[in-house]
This record gives C-alpha cells, structure tokens and sequence, in this order.
C-alpha cells in the first residue's frame, strides 16, 4: 500500500520536475503554459505538487530568480485554490520555502521576492499563526527586518483583518524602534506602507467588532504606537527630498490621523496641516495630499477639533487653487483630486459656512478666468452638501452672484449654469433674486447655437457642449423634474416668449412652458390658467398669439420651433380667447403632424403659410369679436418693427395682418392701420416690399375700395412728398430711395388687382389701376416723359402688369373684356427684353417679361403680325443666343452659379411658354411653319448652346401643337417632309440633348400626320412609338449606335411619309449633307440609303456607278456613306470573281485597316456566296503549316516558334467575314470543318510569335487606332472561333465559355487544357447536336505528330465524357476506346488527361460504369503505377478519377483491388504536394464503403490512418482538412463506436467551422471508452509526428496525446512505455515555435492521469 501511494508521488514529481526544468524557456506564452501546467498537476496531487516544487527550488539554488517566480506563481495558485484541504505540515512547508525565497537575498529584487510574498499571504488565509510564527523570527527587536518582511505585515492586514489585527500591537511595538534604524528611502516607504495598512485594518476592525474575534479590541489599543510612529514620519521623514516616500508618508498619515489620541492630534494639527498643505508646491501630483487632508479633517473634526479655526484660512487659500487648476479627464487623478478636495470643503463648510462663504465670494470677482470658474464649481460642491449650513445664506448667496451672471466667458457661463442648477433644487430660486438667476438661463438658451465662440482649446475645456446646449438642457430639467420650481418658472417664462433677443431661446422655452401649462390643467387651473392681475409684465394673449404664429412660418428654425410654438398656443388656447377652445384642439394636432410629417428640404413653404393663414381666418371667424380683432391687429402692427433683420418672418407677419384686417369690419381702422404701414416701411428691403404688397392684396379681398382709395391719397400725402423732398437734399440717395417706394406701390396695385374680387377689379383696371402704375412709372422732366433704369422698379412694374393680366385672365369674362392697352404693354415688354444685355443673363427681367407676355397675347384683341413677328423674334435672339448657361460651363462662375443656372432654366421655360400662347392663337399647317422660319436658323446654328436650346424649344411647341390639335377635315400636312428634314439628321447631333430632343420632334410630326390623315387623336402606331424605344441608344455619343438609331428613324420615316412628300423630303435630305455638324451630315446620308432602300429602286441600275465614286473616295474620306457604298462594290465583285476578290484581299497587309475589313464583311451578304468563300479559307488554313521553328540566338534559348502568314491572315479574314451577322447562314451550314479547324488552329498557335515584320506593323497600327483587334497568333484564332459559335447559333457556348474563364486559358501555354475542357462542357451542355460531325472530324488528330493537337483533342474528348450526351448520341464506346488508347502515350499530360476523361464516365453516363468496370478499374491502378511520373501528376489523376469511378462500379471488381489500393495510396497521406494530400485522402474515405466483407482488414488500415487524419485536420491547405472531414465522416460508421460516428458526422460538415481543441478532447474520450487497448499504438502514431514540417499538425500532436491521457482508465496505463514519450515531449520542448511547446507543457501537466 505505501509503495503504490509513493510511486504516483515519484512519478507526478517527475513530471513536476520536467516542467520545471522547462521554465527556462524565454517565450512568455509558453512560460505561461508551463506555469497552468504546474497549476493543473496541483489541482490532482496538490500536497506533492508544493513538496516537489519545494524540493526543486532548494536542490536548484542557483535558477535564476525569473524561472524561481514561475514556480512560486504556481504554488501561490495552488495554495489559493485547496487552502481548505491543505495539510498543516503542508502548509508549514510551503511557509518555511517562501520565507527563505523571500530573504534569500538581502538585496531588494521586487519580482522574485513579491512572488514569495504573495505565497506567504495565500497561506496565511487559513494559517495566519504558522504564518507569523515563521515571519516573526525574521522580525527581531533591534534589527532592521527585510523589506518583504514588513510589505508581507501590511498585505497579511489587508487579506486577513481579523487574524492579523490581533498581532498589531506587537508588531507595532517592535517595529517603532525599527523607524529611526531605517536609513534607505526604500525601507521608509514600506514602513509607511504597512503603517498605512495597519491602521486602514484596525479602522476595518473596530467597525465590525460585532464579527470580530476579539471585540474588546479599542480604538486606544494602538493610539499611542501610532502616534509614536507618526511622529517619526511627520517630523523626520515628511521633510525628505525623495518625493515618492514623502507621498508614502503622506498617503500613511490620513488613516492614522484616525487613530491618534484625540488630544494628541489637536496638539499636532496646528503643524500637521501646514505640513501636509506645503507639500502642494512640491508635488505637481496632489490627489494623495488631497486624499490625506481630508482624511485629517474628517478625523479632527470627528474630535471637534479647535484648532482647525486657526488653519482655516491657510486651508482655503491651498485649497481654491487646487480646484482652479482644471482638470484633465485623459489623467484620471487630476480628476480624483478635483473630487478630493471638493470634499474637504465639504467639510469645512459644514464647519465654518460663514468664513468659507466670506472667502470664496470675493473670488468670483476675481480677473483671472480660471479663479472665477473654480470658485463657481466650489458654490455648487457646497450649496449641494451642506444645504443646513446653507439655508440662511442663500439671499446673501443670491446677491453675490450678479457679477458672475455679467460674466462673458464661455467656461464661467457654463459654471454658472451648472450653479444655477443646483440652487434650483435647493429652493434659491423661490427668493428675491431668482428672477435674475432664471433670466440668465434663458439668456444663455438664446445664444447662437450654430456657432458657439471658439476658445483656444486646452486642458480648461471640462466640456465639449456648448452654453448654449447645456443651457437648454438645464432649463428642461429645472421645469421637468423639480417639482418646487413650478410657481417660480409659470407664468413667469411667458414674459421672454415676445422679446425678439429670445428668439433662439423659443424651442426650450415653449417645451417648458407646456409642460408647466400641462400641470398646471392636472391641477384644474385651465380657466386662470394665466393671472395678469398677479403678474403685470406678461405678455398680452394678442402679443402671444402673434408672436407664436409668426416663429411658425418657418418650422424648423431654431431646432423645430414651429412644433413648439403651435403645441404651446394649443396649451394656451382658453387664455387667448375661450371661443377657440374646439377649433384650436382640432387644428393645431393638424398642423403639428404636417410638419412632423416633412422636413425642411420637402416642406412646401407657400403651401405652409396658406395652412397657417387659414388657420388664422379661422380664428378670427372662431372669435367674431371687433373689439378683440382690433386689439389684435394694433398688436400685430406694433410687432412689426422687432422683426427687422428676420426678412422671412416679417414677411409672413405682413401677411397676417392683411389677413386681419380683411376680418375687420372697422373701415376706419383699416385705413388707419393700411395708412401707418405705408409711412412705417423700410422700402429698401425686397423682402418688405413683398410683404406690404401682400398684406395690401390680401387686404383688398374685403376693402378693396378703402385698399385703392388710401394708395392714391398716399402719394398726395405730405408724408409722400416730404420723403421725395427729403431725399432729394441727398443726391446720390433721392432717386434711388423714391424709386423704391414707387416700385411698392406699383407691386401693391398687382397684388390688389390679382386677390380683389374679379367682378370688382375688372372696371377699375385701366381707369385706376395702370393709370397709376405707369404715372409712378415714367417720371416727366421738363414735360418729357424719361424711362427709369431702376431695376427694381422694372421688376415690380412687370411683375405687376403679370398680374393685372393674371386677373383679367381669371376674370372669366376674357373673351367680352378688350384690353386696350395690350399692344402698348406688350411693347413695353419687348423693349424691356432689347434692352437686356446679351453676353449674359444677370437679372430675371427677360424671363419675368415673357412670363408677362404669356398672359398678355392670349387677351383680346390680337396681336399685329409685325408686332407678332418682332415679338418673337426679340424674345429668340434674347433667350437662344446667349453664351452656354452655368449648368454646362462651370469655369469661371462664381458662388451664383447655382442661382444663375436655375435663372437661365426658368427664362427658357418662359420662352417655351410665351411660343406655346403664340401658336395657340394659329393652330395650323401655317402657324407651325411660321414658326419654324423664326426657329430654322437657331436649329442649324453651329454654336453649340443655340441649336440646343432651339431643338428643346422645337420639341415643346411639337408636343403642345399634338396635344391641342383638333382635325375636323382631312387636310394636307403640305410641310411635313421639309420639317422632316430639318428634325432627322438632328438625331445624329454632337450634343445628347440636341438628339434625345431631335427625335421627340419626328415622333410628333409623325403623329401630326397621322391626325391630318384622320387618325384619332388617341390612335397608336406601332412603328411611330418604336422611336422613343430608339431614345435610350442617343444616350452615348457612339456613332455606330447613333447611325443605326438613324437607320432605324430612315425606316419608320420611309413607311409613313407620303408619296407626294418623298421627292421633297429626300432634296432637302440632301439639302442636309451640308450641314455644319460633320454627324448630322454623315446622318444624312444614312437615311438617305435607307430611304432608297425602303422605297424606291429608281436608282437600282446607276448603283454601280455611284458606288465607283464612293469608292475612289475611301482613301480619302472616312465617312459612313462612303464605307456603305464601297462595301457594296465588294459584293458585286465577289458574286462575279470570288477567288480573285479573296486573293487580293489576302493579299491586304495585315493588320488589316478598316476598309478592308468591311470589304471582307460585305462578303457575307448572300448565304451561297459565303459558304464558297469560308470553304476557300479553310482550305487556306488547313492547307500551310501553322508556324516555323526558328533559331533564337538571344541567350542561346533555343527555337522559337514563327507563325506563317496565310493561315494568319486567312484566320483573320474569316473572323472579318463571321462577325458579319449576315453569315449566320454559311457558317451554320460548315459548323463542323469550321469548329475542328479553328479549334486545332488555337491548338497549334499556344505560344507561337507574330513574324518579326508583323510585329512592328501591329505596334504601329495599335499607336493609331485607339482599341485595334490583335493580331497574335493564339489571340486572333480564339476570336475567330468564338465569333463562329456566336455566328453558328452557339452564342450561349461563347458566354458560358467565357464568363468560366476559358477563352484566356486556352491561350495560355500551362492552362490550355483546362480552356479545351470549359469549351468541351459548353458545346455538350449547349451544342449537343453538333458532336457527332465534330467528334468524327477530330478522332484523326489523336495520332497527330504535334504533341498540341493530340493533348487539345484528348482534353476535349476527356471533358465530353463528363456529360451524358455522348451516351445519348451513341459516341461513347468511340471516345472511351481513344481514351484507353492513349495511355501509353509518350506525352505525360495526354496519358493524365485520358484518366481524366475515363473518371469522367462516372459523372457523365453512370449506368455504362458496371459494364466497363474491369478495365476502367484496371487503367486507374495502371495510373498510380506509372513509371514515368516523377511529380506524380498521373497517379493524382488516378487516384482522383478513382474516387469518382467507385459509387458506380460493382462490389467484386474492387474488393480484390480494396486493399493493394489502401496500402497504394496510404503513402501520400503526408506527401509534400497539398493535391496528392487530397485526392489520396478522399479515394480513402470513398473505399471504406466496400470494406464489408473484408471488414477486419480494413478496419485495420482505418485505424492506421486514422492519427494521419485527425491530425491533418490541422493542415495548412483548406482542401486537405476538408478532405480529411470527408473521409473521417465516411470511416465513421465502420469503427464500431456510435459516439465517435455521431460526433464524425456533426462536427466535421463542410460548412461548419471546427474548435480542434474541444473536438479532439471529444475524439480521444470515445477512443479510450471503446479502443483502450489502443492507447500505445496511437501514441506511437503521434510521435512520429512530432518531426511533422507543419508547425499546427507538430503542435496537435503532443496535444492528441494529452487528450489521450486525460480519458484513458488506469487499468490501462501500464502499456505507455513513459520513459519513451516523455523523453520525445522533453526533446519536442525545445522546439524553435513557442506554439508547440506551450501544447508540450499543457500535455506534461495532463500525464499526472497515467502516472
């Protein structure tokens, strides 16, 4: 019995020993490692773990003290962790080591000796006496101890109070004679240290004497010991240079001050604090001085200290500063000292409120910023914890901050906000004083919140927030949740809502005075909810009422306060007037959820203000009050002025008042008020002009007499002619000045003319209204009437004249209503328009005048047609002509750019329109052709801008001419070729938008046709709306789509013109070939061609003479007609001497030039013809050798290979004449020969280099065209193949080809048998019905005497037997035979790609697999057996297409192979190449499923292999773990253990990730729960492993064995030879990867399981 128990012991000391040994180690990882692994084995033998590592550290005397710390950290760990069970003499072992590890040295060397200290502590948890009696003799009277001796005292007091508090006493009264012996800085501080401790237990104590083990402990047991000691570190050490052990003394002094006899610390304070206080200068640290003071002044005022009176005043002045000095959030103790020292003055103003008080208000009248910001922060420490002390301060408090509230600096406002917080919730508001403190606030919410001050920014900046922000924030909270605030804030914050300089401050304001409102309602106040008897300064409900619904109008102004203000007036809504209770709770809801609803980008601002405008009739319908409208109209009036600098607000306040005053049934008011708005103006604002004018429309929807009547005696007023006179004194100002006080009034008569009542107005227009406007307008000088060149004043008469027109035009009695003085304000408006500059657009006058005259021509009478005439062509040459606006032309405009292109938008628009009023009044064939004579010249300018904007133009008056176009006879459209043909080669355009433009315009004139041929207007024409479908291709200016858009309009154009109109149409076509833009005169020419094509065949006999023209031409002219006409020629030739034609066109030098190319493309124009000249170039092909070996004489590297010219050049031509799609015919009907040929073509080009010549011929060519096709051997065949399955109907083979890649492959020297095989599975996925010829066109070329042909062919077939349809076209016993065949072919890549094809069979025709069984089996080990293979590229192959073959093959014909396989293939299990991992890895995993009937045998080979694939789950290469997955899923269910097949097939799915740690622990349990007795072969196994080249399968190796151990049951322990592994892990520990030997170390620590 005792030798069993000693063994383990041995043993576990061993291993113990090994890891120990290995904690030399530098890796901090693998140390790390090594000490869990010690921490583990204690965990099982925690006694013999402490004895070894004991015994180790006393026999190895001479570790270095880095490595002696692991151990010790280890011991430690294990101490902690079964202090409960540890054995007493355990313990006293454990406690005698760490003592002598901690003295060993007499030197201080932290680490190592903390290590030990540390130990010693986690024993004294349970053994504190062992503990003491051990350390108590290191701790002699008389000697000085060693310094952990005393740190182990002050760690054991804080760790184990009640067990070490009791050994103070003593310790204390050996230690103070020690104090005057200790001479090093180091040993002072850990004096100080403990005593610090020392006293912070024994306060612990005292406070728990209900737990404590001895509770007659007091506090006077250790008073004296403590004062001796402070004595000796207040009066010696406190006076030492070292600043780290005056701030050790410091940091001991606070917890002691506790202790000391109360009258011996009053005798000490008068020194003690200025002490402590003087530090302050020499240490830039203070948060420990600031810690201890308070300490101190806690402890002196606990004993009622006198003598703090006499401090207080030094206390105060070190103290400010402290708080004044700002505080670094990124240094966390700046910000613990602030705390600190905040407390201390709580202490002190709890005691002496009166002298702190005295002291600190005179600070914030300080200079210095800093001082003032501190001294704030201090009011607001006190006035929060001490508010006792307080209370009968606070008026005094109140009155000394009036400096502070004038204070302009950032960081003061922000303390002083944070102030005002504070005695807000301390009741300071409630007193005379507070008023001032709760306007400050709102003060500070009105601060411009976009753009606060900016500071230079330093370490003062406490907050990033702005005043602003934490000013809102604080006003919310004060009204929110204090509860006492609520009389003090309602109604008292109404009195800031209508000031004009609180108008940032309206959100916050209105929120909190809602909120109040709300409870005051809770509180039943509804009816008094706002007493003005009690509160004289209020606002008036009129005032309010104004004010809120002004701010509305723009909503989203100062963070939302439309939103505010209508939910505040909602609130207030029986205080405004209590008829308007229903209709306030039912609109306001409204009107919030309208701009909730928006934002400030999509809200309509006109529709906004008509809602709020309604909302405001409704009110005042609501009311029907006069005496109340009256009130509230005066008051709006008065308000007027606040609002100026707010241009939009007061704007909107004009028209309130209009709204008002309408309302008003006081007519005297109404003049009253009308009359001071006209003398209060500011007519040099727009914005107020604007508003005046729409307070006085508005105003003349009710008083329209009382509206004209008080703007005529306006200008015979006194006030009138005294301003006229009084700006006359000032030169310079008078004209300008009354010029703008005429321009409102002109603009007041618009707005009465275009709101008044039409049955009212239309009699006063001409007799009151424009007699007005133009005697303000033109100004007589000596009786000669003079223009103004005032441009407001021009813009207010237009805008005016607009809308007197506007409102006769509404007046619906336009037809009975002759406007007499039409064609006199239409000339005004013309000259107005000449007048405007025409090199650019700075003012809308242009634009406003033709809005004017839009309205004006569609009055009676008509207009004259010179006047006509003029009219147009004024506003053409004004609009068109003008340079390219700032929306196309961005250099050199400035900051207006975006309002000047918005300018040039809207005065087309105005252009548009005003034509489209012209046309209306002659909506005939006449009318549109007078039309386009003032636009033809615009529409064929050569500037670019001009054309655009007159097709634009064009296409609107088309599309409006359509629109309104009502044919009651059927009547000749006599124009429409000429129109035609000015619109058609305008779709060819240089510019986009000119041909988008040109092609709405034929559409319209199609359909304009179409309704004169007596179509109904709703009718649709198939071909005519086929033009916009050709809208998308004039996008982008490529000509070849621009040209077949223009073919394609020729085409419609040809079937819907009349035969009457084709002659004219066709002449001013030819008219078109002039035109100045090159594009538009090539255009014309194609719709030329396809005109004559479409229509007539007058000219079909003179074709060939115009084609010998065309084709003189071509060298000299590049023009798309020209290049037509030639490629004609070509086919007429070709048809009558094919063999010449395409002899001399192979002739052509190559490259071919692009002449020659379309020649060689017209060729394919008849199908006959085609096939004849494709078979004559295929025997050209076929006919020559494809390339030359030619000497390479650079570097001596052999030959090179040199294509032949003929076979090049016809490869080219046959992809010039393939890409043409007219030869789909010819090509599908020699689909085959082509297919073969230019297959063995790319075949035998791999690689081959262009003739030297050629070569810098295409350098040449490629410089000149910008994309030329290549002309490289390789490149230039695999274009012509794919051109000729995408000719041949097999486009979907070229896509699939090349969308997997395969088109680059086959060019490729190293990939072009994988290229072959995607073009393969393309052609039987998509071309099946082509194989047959193809196949049979191709078997020859197996025995072909070039290696490329015979490996292209073999690639192809291989890949053909993938797919069933050689199965279903009868061709596989045909391709399978060439397969086998070729495996003894002398090129190693064909016999490769034979087994390839031969696995194919598996997933192409799976059923013929049994059939030919036999020998497929037989090629596949024949594969693995190649001799001549040296990178084992074909027993890859083999293994590969094995693996494939064997779900198919039947059970007999493998099991007499299953084994050889197993064994063949076992090898490469660990080859180098990743490729031969995998394949060799998956065959394994498929034979397992015909293991049955030899199911020993094979089992015997899974379990050989079955460390290889658990470890290989750790391989570098993705592929290889997935094959192992694969594998060990699949030998799962033939291992006899349902856990490890259940857990194979859970964890190891392809797309799940795998914890190998957590798996492998898994793996190992079932493997020891089922195959114990295979514990030792599998360690075997894994030590083989652990000279693997893969760093993870080395360090998964020792981990594999770790796992092993941990589960394997001691009954079969004996068969680990121990000796063996652990000196393979002791070899493997010094491996260079710290990785490896961390998993080394933790499976160290697991072998305590076998021990």
């Amino acid at each position: 019995m005792m030798e069993s128990r000693i063994k383990p012991c041995l043993s576990c000391s061993g291993l113990a020993t090994t890891l120990m040994d290995a904690t030399t180690d530098k890796d901090p990882l693998v140390q790390e490692q090594i000490y869990n692994a010690l921490c583990y084995l204690g965990e099982s033998e925690p006694e013999e773990i402490l004895h070894s590592c004991d015994e180790y550290l006393r026999q190895h005397d001479k570790l270095a003290y880095p490595h002696r710390v692991i151990i010790l950290k280890a011991m430690e760990t294990v101490v902690k962790n079964n202090i409960a069970s540890l054995d007493k003499s355990t313990a006293k072992v454990v406690i005698f080591l760490a003592s002598n590890e901690m003295t060993k040295s007499k030197e201080v060397i932290r680490e190592w000796q903390q290590a030990a200290s540390s130990v010693l502590v986690a024993v004294g948890q349970r053994f504190i006496n062992k503990v003491m009696e051990e350390v108590l003799t290191k701790f002699q009277p008389g000697i000085l101890p060693h310094y952990f001796i005393v740190q182990t005292f002050a760690n054991l007091s804080v760790s184990n109070v009640f067990g070490m508090v009791p050994f103070l006493n003593s310790i204390l009264g050996t230690m103070l004679p020690m104090l005057g012996m200790a001479k090093q800085d180091h040993m002072k501080s850990v004096f100080c240290y403990a005593l610090q401790h020392f006293s912070e237990s024994i306060q612990e104590y005292l406070a728990n004497l209900d737990k404590a083990p001895d509770p007659t402990v007091r506090k006077d047991t250790f008073s004296n010991e403590i004062f001796s000691a402070y004595e000796v570190l207040f009066n010696s050490w406190l006076q030492h240079r070292e600043a780290k052990l005056r701030l050790a003394v410091v940091e001991a002094v606070g917890p002691m001050s506790y202790l000391m006899p109360s009258e011996k610390l009053e005798e000490q304070l008068p020194k003690l604090i200025p002490g402590i206080l003087a530090l302050y200068k020499k240490h830039a640290e203070a948060f420990y001085i600031s810690k201890s003071l308070c300490q101190i002044l806690e402890a002196s005022v606990n004993i009622g200290s006198r003598s703090l009176d006499v401090q207080l005043d030094a206390l105060l002045g070190t103290l400010h500063p402290q708080i004044c000095a700002p505080a670094d959030p990124s240094v966390p103790l700046t910000v613990k000292n602030h705390t600190e020292v905040l407390r201390c003055f709580t202490v002190l103003a709890c005691s002496f409120p009166d002298r702190v008080l005295a002291f600190l208000l005179p600070k914030l009248e300080s200079s210095n910023e800093r001082t003032r910001v501190g001294t704030l922060l201090i009011m607001r420490q006190i006035i929060n914890s001490a508010p006792s002390q307080m209370e009968i301060k606070k008026p005094f408090i109140l009155s000394s901050m009036k400096l502070p509230l004038q204070d302009s600096n950032d960081k003061v406002k922000r303390a002083v906000v944070q102030v005002i917080s504070a005695m807000a919730h301390h009741g300071y508001l409630e007193q005379p004083g507070g008023e001032a403190m709760m306007e400050y606030l709102v003060r500070q919410c009105a601060l411009p919140s976009e753009a606060p001050k900016k500071q230079t920014p330093d370490a003062d900046d406490l907050t990033s927030d702005s005043v602003q922000s934490i000013s809102v924030n604080t006003l919310f909270l004060l009204s929110t949740t204090v509860d006492r605030m609520n009389n003090v804030l309602w109604p008292y914050l109404l009195e800031f809502v209508t000031p004009i300089q609180f108008t940032n401050a309206l959100t916050p304001l209105c929120k909190s005075l809602m909120y109040l409102a709300m409870k005051k309602q809770e509180e039943g106040e509804n009816a008094s909810l706002i007493r003005y008897d009690l509160n004289g300064n209020l606002p008036s409900p009129y005032a309010l009422t104004t004010r809120l619904l002004v701010v509305s109008s723009q909503p989203y102004a100062g963070d939302c306060r439309g939103t505010a203000a209508l939910r505040l007036l909602s609130v207030l809504q029986y205080s405004v007037h209590p008829a308007l209770e229903q209709l306030w709770s039912k609109r306001v809801p409204s009107l919030v959820e309208h701009i909730e609803e928006n934002t400030e980008k999509c809200l309509c601002q006109k529709e906004w203000e008509e809602k709020l405008l309604l909302f405001l009739q409704e009110t005042l319908a609501a009311v029907s009050d006069n005496t109340w409208i009256c009130h509230f109209v005066t008051e709006m009036c008065r308000q007027l002025n606040s609002y100026n600098g707010f241009p939009l607000e007061k704007n909107f306040l004009y028209k309130c008042i209009g709204t008002t005053l309408g309302a008003c049934t006081s007519k005297d008011l109404v003049q009253k008020q009308l009359q001071e708005l006209l003398e209060t103006a500011r007519y040099h604002e727009e914005a107020e002009r604007e508003g005046l004018a729409s307070c006085f429309g508005i105003c003349a929807i009710n008083h329209l007499e009382e509206t004209l009547a008080k703007l005529e005696d306006f200008v015979r007023s006194d006030v009138f002619k005294k301003s006229v006179g009084l700006f006359s004194i000032f030169k310079d100002r008078s004209d300008n000045e009354v010029e703008k006080i005429k321009s409102t009034l002109i603009l007041c008569y618009g707005f009465v003319a275009v709101h008044a009542p039409k049955e009212l107005v239309l009699s006063r227009i001409e007799a009151d209204i424009l007699k007005n406007i133009f005697q303000y307008f033109n100004t007589k000088v000596l009786g000669i009437k003079v223009e103004t060149k005032d441009l407001t004043l021009k813009l207010c008469l237009i805008r005016s004249i607009c809308m007197i027109s506007q409102a006769i035009y509404n007046g619906g009695k336009c037809g009975d209503f002759v406007f007499s003085r039409k064609a006199e304000l239409v000339a005004q408006m013309v000259e107005f328009i000449k007048a405007e500059p025409l090199d650019a657009m700075r003012t809308p006058v242009r634009q406003r005048a033709m809005v004017t005259c839009t309205y004006l021509v569609v009055l009676e009478p008509h207009l004259s047609d010179p006047d006509r005439t003029e009219l147009i062509d004024t506003c053409l040459a004004s609009v068109l002509a003008l340079p390219p606006d700032p929306g196309q032309e961005r250099d050199g405009i400035g900051s207006d750019a975006p309002h000047k292109e918005i300018l040039y938008g809207d005065t087309l628009s105005a252009l548009k329109d005003l034509l489209k009023s012209l046309l209306q009044r002659n909506l005939t064939p006449h009318g549109l052709q007078d039309m386009f004579a003032h636009l033809g010249p615009w529409i064929k300018s050569n500037k670019e801008q001009e054309r655009q904007r007159a097709v634009e133009v064009s296409a609107a008056l088309l599309d409006f001419y359509l629109g309104k176009l009502n044919v009651s006879t059927v009547i000749p459209f006599y124009n429409l070729g000429v129109l035609i043909a000015l619109f058609s080669p305008r779709c060819s355009d240089s510019l986009a938008s000119v041909r988008q433009h040109a092609v709405d315009c034929v559409y319209c004139l199609l359909y304009i046709q179409l309704c004169y041929e007596g179509f109904a207007r709703d009718h649709t024409d198939e071909m005519v709306e086929g033009l916009k479908a050709l809208k998308k291709g004039l996008e982008e200016p490529d000509f070849t789509v621009l040209f077949h858009t223009c073919h394609n309009i020729a085409m419609v154009v040809g079937k819907r013109v009349p035969p009457d109109q084709l002659m004219s149409l066709l002449l001013a076509m030819f008219e078109g070939l002039a035109d100045p833009d090159k594009n538009c005169s090539r255009a014309a020419t194609v719709m030329i061609n396809s005109l004559l094509k479409e229509r007539g065949s007058v000219l079909q006999e003179k074709v060939p003479d115009i084609m010998s023209i065309i084709h003189s031409k071509l060298q000299e002219v590049d023009e798309e007609h020209v290049r037509k006409a030639a490629q004609q020629t070509v086919y007429i030739l070709a048809s009558q001497h094919k063999s010449v034609v395409v002899s001399s066109l192979l002739g052509s030098a190559l490259p071919f030039d692009s002449h020659t190319c379309a020649m060689w493309r017209s060729l394919a124009a008849e199908p006959t013809l085609t096939s004849q000249i494709l078979e004559q170039l295929l025997e050209k092909v076929n006919r020559d050798v494809p390339y030359k070996e030619s000497k390479c004489f650079l570097l001596g590297s052999g030959s090179e290979r040199i294509a032949t010219p003929l076979p090049l050049a016809a490869t080219c031509a046959l992809y010039e004449i393939m890409s043409a799609p007219e030869s789909g015919a010819a090509v599908l009907g020699l689909y085959a020969p082509l297919f073969v040929t230019l297959l063995l073509r790319v075949s035998c080009t791999v690689g081959v280099q262009l003739p030297k010549s050629l070569q810098s011929r295409e350098r040449r060519s490629s410089s000149l065209s910008p994309a030329p096709r290549s002309l490289h051997p390789c490149s230039c065949a695999v274009e012509t193949l794919k051109v000729m399955l995408a000719r041949g109907g097999s486009e979907a083979v070229t896509r699939a080809v090349g969308s997997a890649g395969g088109w680059d492959l086959m060019a490729s020297p190293e990939r072009h048998h994988d290229g072959i095989a995607v073009l393969a599975g393309a052609m039987a996925r998509h071309a099946g019905p082509r194989l047959p010829l193809i196949v049979k066109n191709l078997v020859p070329t197996l025995s072909s005497v070039f290696d490329s042909q015979r490996i292209t062919t073999t690639a192809f077939f291989a890949e053909l037997l993938n797919s069933n349809v050689v199965n279903d076209l009868m061709l596989l016993e045909t391709v399978m035979d060439n397969m086998t065949g070729r495996q003894k072919d002398p090129c190693m890549l064909v016999r490769m790609l034979a087994l390839r094809g031969l696995g194919n069979i598996s997933s192409g025709s799976p059923e013929k697999v049994r059939k030919h069984g036999a020998k497929l089996l037989a090629s596949m080990v024949n594969g693995m057996d190649d001799k001549d293979d040296p990178h084992n590229l074909v027993a890859l192959e083999a293994m590969s297409s094995l693996s494939k073959l064997l779900d198919h093959l039947e059970e007999r014909d493998i099991q007499s192979m299953l084994l050889h396989i197993a064994i063949r293939i076992r090898p490469f299990f660990d080859s180098e190449q990743p490729g031969l991992r995998q394949s060799s890895i998956v065959l394994f995993g498929n034979l397992t499923k015909f293991s049955e009937d030899d199911c020993e045998a094979f089992f015997e080979q899974i379990l050989n292999g079955l460390v290889t694939l658990l470890l290989h789950l750790q391989d570098p290469k993705p592929e290889v773990v997935k094959a192992c997955k694969f594998a060990l899923r699949m030998c799962g269910p033939n291992m006899g253990c349902e856990g490890l097949c259940d857990m194979f097939l859970n964890h190891l799915r392809e797309d799940r990730s795998l914890h190998y740690g957590e798996f492998m622990n898994n793996v190992c349990k079932h493997l020891m729960q089922s195959y114990p007795e295979m514990l030792n072969r599998l360690i075997l196994t894994n030590l083989f492993y652990f000279k693997s080249n893969w760093v993870d399968i080395r360090a998964a190796a020792p981990m594999f064995i770790g796992f092993l151990v941990l589960h394997v049951d001691e009954d079969h322990c004996q068969q680990v030879d121990l000796d063996q592994l652990i000196s393979a892990l002791n070899l493997l520990l010094k491996d260079p990867v710290p990785a490896v030997r961390m998993k080394v170390a933790e499976t160290l620590g697991r072998l305590v399981r076998i021990l």
